[in-house]
């Protein structure tokens, strides 16, 4: 088949479950077993699993047709080098765009849904098919591109991480987490579950379940008729982030007056651990991509410089 440019595509794919449950188990017949064993249907693993690698199959000879074509798989976006005018198909899940877009800056991203009967995909506006029309029009910038804003951690140590979605600074596992929290003039040291960062994209999500849960108390302590339906997203392009404290304690050695607030370019929200092992940092539920958060380290959660751009 002829190449139609020399455009670079690169194309993210993802492993199913059922490749998740054989490298666990070795074998695709000891993977039945366990998940038959407990009862579950494991035909359903099968259907997504042949759905997406046709839906993979499909794409591959498409996009080859369009450009220069490289297949990388999530595992490896963390060491993958991206060329400045690359553009980037993710093929999978809502957290697949997600987690490819922190990894860019300036490329665009196009969101593609491979099982439109199985995932509705607010951040996946195309299905397969759609590629063969929709490339030309992305090389030549005649498809509209939604931005995204980012939020970033930065580090005393120099490391940083970006959170597309949010960022959880806080313990590894279900113990306190011991810090210092500085907003503007207001300080204080706090025990708490740790801390959720949210941006306007991720906003439906994590931040909303945090505020469903908090206004269900207060309706339930103060009888007040609070509308546990009211919107809290804002948008994707927003000039500021949210962030929220966990099941904050008081304490001898601890406040808990700041634990909800806004984060602007004028107003980072600066952390100091106080936890001498176990502290991380994460963006985006990847718990296996994070910084270490430990004794003395300085986090200046931000709004990031480069934005996202979404193909729609």
């Amino acid at each position: 088949m002829e190449r139609r440019s020399e455009n670079k595509i690169v194309l993210i794919v993802r492993r199913t479950r059922l490749d998740e449950l054989i490298a666990r188990f070795n074998t695709e017949d000891q993977a039945r077993f366990y998940v038959e064993h407990l009862g579950a249907d494991f035909s359903d693993y099968q259907t997504e699993d042949r759905t997406y690698k046709q839906a993979v199959r499909e794409a591959e000879g498409i996009l080859s047709h369009h450009g220069r074509l490289q297949i990388v798989e999530r595992s490896f976006m963390p060491n993958f080098i991206f060329g400045d005018r690359d553009t980037v198909v993710a093929l999978g899940q809502d957290g697949l765009v997600a987690n490819v877009l922190k990894y860019l800056n300036g490329q665009l991203l196009v969101g593609v849904n491979p099982d439109t009967a199985r995932w509705e995909g607010a951040l996946l506006p195309f299905s397969v098919p759609d590629l063969d029309l929709l490339m030309p029009q992305v090389f030549s910038e005649k498809r509209p591109v939604r931005s995204v804003t980012m939020a970033e951690a930065t580090l005393n140590t120099g490391e940083r991480i970006f959170g597309v979605n949010d960022l959880f600074i806080g313990p590894r596992t279900h113990t306190s987490a011991r810090y210092l929290i500085r907003v503007g003039k207001r300080m204080e040291r706090h025990s708490s579950s740790g801390i959720i960062v949210s941006t306007g994209l991720g906003s439906t999500g994590w931040l909303r379940s945090i505020i469903t849960g908090a206004t269900g108390i207060v309706s339930s302590f103060s009888d007040l008729p609070i509308n546990q339906d009211e919107k809290c997203s804002f948008e994707w392009d927003a000039d500021y982030l949210y962030f929220s404290v966990r099941e904050p304690w008081p304490s001898k050695s601890s406040t808990a007056d700041i634990t909800f607030g806004k984060i602007t370019h004028g107003m980072p929200l600066v952390l100091v651990s106080s936890m001498p092992e176990n502290g991380v940092i994460f963006s985006d539920g990847m718990e296996s991509d994070f910084l270490h958060f430990n004794s003395g380290t300085e986090a200046t959660i931000c709004l990031a410089e480069k934005k996202g751009l979404l193909v729609t």
